[in-house]
C-alpha cells in the first residue's frame, strides 16, 4: 500500500466486491463475542443492531439493506421525515453500530470460529 493519501483512497474505492463486503463490518456485543469467538463480523440484512453514535444513538432495529459501495447500512428505526411528509431511511456508517443479534439462517456464519473454539 502506498503512503500517498490519494493512492490509498483510490485503492479503497476500487476494491473488488469480495473485499468490499468485509469493509462493512461492526463489533459484536459481549454475549455474541463469547458465543462466536470473534470480536467483529460482517454485517448482513436482518441482523439486529444498536446505533451508538450520531443523532440516532441508542436506537435498536433490524437492518433492512446494506450498501457496500458506500459502506452504509439502513436500519428500520433510523428514519427522517421529508418536507412532503414521506419517511426516508437514513444511511448509517457500519462502524457506528454494535451487533446485538445475527441472522442465523447461514450455518457457516453461526459456526464457532476463533481461538476460543480451539481450546474446547
Amino acid at each position: 500500500m502506498s503512503k500517498k493519501p490519494s493512492k490509498a483512497r483510490k485503492a479503497l474505492y476500487e476494491l473488488p466486491k469480495h473485499k468490499k463486503a468485509k469493509e462493512v463490518a461492526a463489533h459484536l456485543n459481549e454475549k455474541l463475542q463469547k458465543e462466536l469467538g470473534k470480536r467483529s463480523i460482517t454485517i448482513r440484512k436482518n441482523d439486529v443492531v444498536k446505533i451508538v453514535r450520531g443523532s440516532f444513538a441508542g436506537k435498536e432495529g433490524k437492518i433492512t439493506s446494506v450498501d457496500r459501495s458506500a459502506n452504509k447500512i439502513y436500519v428500520e428505526k433510523a428514519v427522517r421525515k421529508k418536507s412532503n411528509g414521506e419517511e426516508r431511511q437514513v444511511p448509517i456508517d457500519a462502524s457506528k453500530v454494535i451487533v446485538l443479534d445475527i441472522d442465523r439462517t447461514d450455518r457457516k456464519r453461526v459456526a464457532k470460529k476463533g481461538k476460543e473454539s480451539e481450546k474446547k
